[in-house]
């Protein structure tokens, strides 16, 4: 699954779901697709956001390219990313929805 975040004041984004649903879930919501933060809830979800990837030995902040939680062989280490590096160009949307005061959005 794929997920866009939309937002009048940035380009879309579109992430692995299972990225984006950890994503999700750091800034303080559900989880679920489809869903939206009010432009007044931005800068709070940004904020949490941020503070759960300062810290990564947090469980659900690094994600395997395949979307496999289970690591099996040394190839797989190697593919790894960490949400932190997945969570830039979000939180660039994030950042430009808070100066815009726009909502931000993210479906399917």
């Amino acid at each position: 699954m794929l997920v866009t975040f939309k937002t009048s004041a940035y380009a879309d984004i579109t992430m692995f779901g299972d990225a984006a649903e950890a994503l999700l879930k750091l800034m303080g919501q559900s989880g679920n697709v489809p869903g939206a933060i009010m432009a007044d809830e931005v800068a709070a979800a940004l904020a949490a956001m941020q503070a759960s990837l300062e810290d990564d030995s947090a469980p659900g902040t690094s994600v395997n390219n395949a979307g496999d939680d289970q690591l099996e062989d040394d190839e797989d280490r190697q593919n790894k990313v960490a949400l932190s590096t997945r969570a830039i160009p979000l939180i660039q949307l994030l950042e430009a929805a808070i100066a815009a005061k726009q909502n931000v959005m993210w479906d399917k």
